[in-house]
């Protein structure tokens, strides 16, 4: 294959999808990690979710909403799936899917206890690389839960990295899925023995049907799995009769024995009543590790089928077992197999090479196996809310009337969905996919904007305007980031081919000025232009519980919350301002938007007119969270965090382009010249221009920006080794902030790594560590500054001994410090991965994963291991490190 088609083949896959002509996502990586101890599964009276439906019970209970299993692929709704599982000969339990902690067994919450990585992926699922590390000594479940349950708080987490399991070698299991076109999948599953003496190994492919028949969902036609004849080449065949996906065959090549059962639930098991089925879920488990011959059907037909292949390999050779899932039947499933697995890993090594050019062995390392993350981060998610409240065929306990996610009926999803992780975060969480569409759009500027779309759509959005949180509680607030997210998206379509998609862009702003109102009428109870909103998903970031209430009479007026609706209001005037270059009507929204913006700038800033301090603290150049009390008396809560960088993120830049198609709002600008609002000084002066004709909409000035910038690039205070803390350094000495009014005595306390406390679960923290949404808004936001202030303006940098810096210096200063997460220092080991050490894949390749976030101090990965999502962003700075990024 020559090099030019290499190079253009992905490219040419992702213009067919997005044109229509081809749909290649129809098969994709939609199988999570898990899908027990969901809300969705939980039909407790109580909502106890990790308690109603375990890991115990997951091999012999079927799902109602979805499945999971290791390294697999499902078609679009999930109706045909395709998964390993795996026995070492010693486990109690065949592998079938990832083992963790549930949320009250940790001493972090839950807890993934498994050794998996994302190699490789790319965005049409041309190709998909999983590597899963099986140790071949007797997995140590009991363990993982005894020694985790047993430390407290001050204790590290007990991972199955520590255990000396791994003493007996392991397996390095790599599955491999490579098209051939969009309905036909060759995978290949290699298993490399890492230990010193020869072992077997029991590798069953597993192939399934959703059981969607037991609620009443599917078509009369009942889908099933049978034998059919093997063609040329191939060892074994099964067909799949089914309304959706409709007819799909599977073959095999080498030698193994067919198992078939049904995906039902082993009622016995569980309830002591009769199953539906003789022949259950849990009959491969039965079969293979307690020898119960009985358990599967004698006759080769069913809903879930396994072929199970079993070798004895020396110590560090290599099995593989190769099959062809097509929605076709074929004469020689395997003439091309070969073929087709080198030539889509030779395309994916020409696309990620032209991402990001000339990047040193890890920078590329990095970016691919980032953005692996987000494409195996990518899941089928179905709940109806409705009908989950109503038991669907059983009336439900009393209790749930009135419990969990009750004034969310309207919820229907059934999507392919961005997740956070897709074991410890299996559903979307609404602020995580905002930040997730930087990369996606990096990716494919389309597959980006079909996120932030179906997120607004009325199947999620709520009638009131408020969009959906997360699962466990769809009323959260989180920040309203999401009018950044399609600009983003815009954007980089427009960088990509030259033109950006207005009719997305006017779908979305429709929905978004409902979510914009939304915030207007519940989170500015009021009307001063200053906001609540309560934790923001910045969980335990402040000295107490931000989603209590206060007492009678007081309230809490946020930096962040107002920070966050500042950008909000702007984000929402660009967009019509774009829109006012094909419709002129739109010029109005663009001086409402902007005149919103300008009383929340008044109101944060402070001014007589408003009747109020605002929130800015001259004494100290920093916003704060204000106190205001039954008298109407303000108290400044002096902490120190990103509660008062986050205002910074309100900047946009207006250029001539968009100024010629709107008149009205280019008056408005000039009336408020100088940054005045009524009568004061509110905000950076939106009439004046730089060199190249454009306007700096911004928050905050250059004077309030410059004291900002001290603190934050001082490494007593925000600036770490690797990115901008989330609270400064000053609170490891200064902890007492004293008596607030309506909270009472208060500390705060600097935490680099895992939270010490139980709020919110106590697996998340921003005491300290280093996060990556709000650090890239930052960096975009500096950027933005530049592009407007240019190279004259300059701000002396504590690290650097008062040497004086540019904003874009800034920017690469931050920037650089968080790619160097990953990058090896002087013994080899990434920073980010210095609890595991360096790690190597079968072919040589690093092994990284990607954390919830980083050590405040020394950049070690914490929280969630497979986190992917918001941390991808560093994809997308190595990317921008390499070529301008569009702001």
């Amino acid at each position: 294959m020559d090099h030019d088609h290499r190079h253009d083949a992905e490219r040419q896959r992702l213009e067919q999808q997005r044109h229509g002509e081809i749909d290649w996502r129809r098969w994709g990586p939609y199988l999570a990690e898990r899908a027990w101890g969901t809300v969705r599964e939980d039909y407790s009276a109580k909502g106890e979710a990790w308690e109603y439906f375990d890991h115990d019970q997951a091999r012999s209970r079927a799902c109602r909403w979805s499945e999971d299993g290791l390294g697999g692929i499902c078609d679009q709704e999930q109706r045909l799936c395709l998964a390993l599982a795996l026995w070492n000969g010693v486990d109690p339990i065949l592998k079938e899917r990832a083992f963790g902690l549930t949320g009250n067994q940790g001493n972090r919450g839950e807890d993934v206890k498994e050794r998996y990585f994302y190699l490789d992926a790319t965005p049409s699922h041309s190709l998909l690389r999983y590597l899963y590390r099986y140790p071949q000594g007797e997995y140590p479940y009991a363990e993982l839960v005894a020694e985790n349950r047993r430390r407290g708080r001050s204790d590290p987490p007990f991972n199955l990295r520590d255990h000396p399991v791994w003493e007996a070698g392991y397996w390095d299991v790599v599955i491999t899925w490579a098209r051939a076109a969009p309905g036909a999948i060759h995978c290949r599953i290699r298993a490399h023995n890492r230990g010193n003496a020869p072992a077997t190994l029991h590798l069953l492919p597993t192939m399934w049907l959703r059981n969607t028949w037991a609620w009443g969902d599917d078509d009369v036609v009942q889908p099933r799995l049978t034998t059919t004849g093997a063609p040329a080449g191939a060892n074994w065949a099964v067909r799949v009769t089914a309304p959706a996906p409709g007819h799909c065959y599977l073959y095999g090549a080498g030698d193994a024995a067919l198992l078939f059962t049904e995906n039902e639930t082993h009622q016995e098991r569980l309830f002591g009543v009769p199953s539906a089925s003789r022949y259950v879920k849990d009959a491969f488990h039965r079969r293979v590790v307690n020898g119960e011959t009985s358990a599967v059907n004698p006759v080769p037909e069913g809903t879930k089928c396994a072929a199970w292949y079993a070798a004895e390999t020396p110590p560090g050779e290599a099995f593989h077992v190769d099959l062809v899932l097509s929605e076709e039947a074929l004469d020689t499933p395997f003439a091309d197999h070969e073929a087709v697995l080198a030539a889509r890993t030779a395309e994916a090594d020409a696309f990620y090479a032209d991402l990001l050019p000339d990047a040193g062995t890890a920078d590329a390392a990095t970016l691919r196996q980032a953005l692996a993350g987000m494409i195996w981060n990518q899941q089928f998610y179905h709940h109806e809310v409705r009908r989950w409240l109503n038991g669907d065929q059983l009336p439900p306990p009393s209790e749930r009337r009135a419990g969990r996610n009750r004034h969310w009926r309207h919820l229907r999803a059934r999507d392919i969905l961005s997740m956070p992780d897709t074991w410890e975060y299996p559903w979307f969480a609404a602020w995580d996919l905002a930040f997730h569409v930087p990369q996606l759009a990096l990716l494919d500027p389309e597959l980006a904007k079909g996120q932030v779309e179906t997120l607004l759509s009325e199947r999620y959005l709520h009638p009131n305007g408020q969009i959906p949180a997360y699962e466990w509680a769809f009323e959260d607030v989180n920040p309203p980031v999401h009018a950044m997210a399609a600009l983003e998206a815009f954007r980089a379509e427009r960088a990509r081919h030259g033109a950006g998609d207005t009719a997305f862009l006017q779908r979305v702003f429709q929905k978004l000025l409902l979510n914009y109102a939304w915030w207007i009428n519940r989170k500015d109870t009021e009307g001063h232009n200053l906001f609540e909103g309560g934790f923001l998903g910045l969980d335990n970031i402040s000295v107490y519980d931000r989603s209590r209430s206060l007492p009678p009479g007081y309230t809490l007026k946020q930096a962040d919350a107002t920070g966050w609706m500042a950008m909000f209001a702007l984000n929402m005037t660009v967009m019509a301002l774009e829109l006012c270059r094909s419709d002129r009507s739109y010029d109005d929204m663009a001086v409402q938007s902007f005149e919103q913006f300008l009383a929340i700038a008044e109101a944060i800033a402070g001014s007589e007119e408003s009747g109020h301090a605002g929130l800015w603290d001259e004494a100290s150049g920093f916003f704060k969270d204000v106190v205001v009390t039954p008298e109407g008396t303000g108290h400044p809560i002096d902490v120190y965090s990103w509660v008062g960088l986050i205002p910074l993120f309100a900047a946009e830049l207006v250029g001539p382009e968009l100024l010629s198609c709107a008149p009205r709002f280019r008056r408005a600008l000039h009336e408020h010249q100088g940054g005045a609002y009524r009568g004061s000084v509110v905000c950076a002066c939106p009439d004046a221009e730089n060199e190249h004709g454009e306007h700096l909409l911004a928050l905050v000035d250059a004077r309030r920006l410059a004291a900002v910038l001290r603190r934050l690039l001082d490494e007593d205070q925000f600036l770490a080794p690797h990115g901008i803390r989330s609270v400064s350094r000053i609170h490891a000495d200064y902890t007492d902030l004293g008596e607030i009014p309506g909270i009472g005595h208060t500390t705060i306390e600097y935490i680099p790594g895992e939270s010490t406390s139980d709020l919110f679960g106590g697996n998340s923290n921003w005491r300290g560590p280093i996060w990556l949404p709000t650090n890239y808004a930052l960096v975009q936001a500096l950027r933005r500054f530049h592009r407007f202030l240019g190279d004259g303006f300059r701000i002396p940098a504590p690290c650097l001994d008062g040497a004086e810096v540019t904003l874009a210096e800034a920017a690469d200063l931050i920037g650089e410090r968080l790619t160097g997460l990953y990058r090896p220092d002087a013994s080899g080991t990434a920073p980010a991965l210095a609890g595991d050490g360096p790690l190597c894949g079968p072919e040589g390749e690093p092994l990284l994963q990607f954390y919830e976030y980083f050590h405040g101090e020394d950049g070690r990965g914490l929280g969630a291991a497979h986190q992917t999502g918001w941390t991808g962003l560093l994809a997308k700075l190595l990317a921008d490190s390499h070529r301008p990024p569009t702001l």
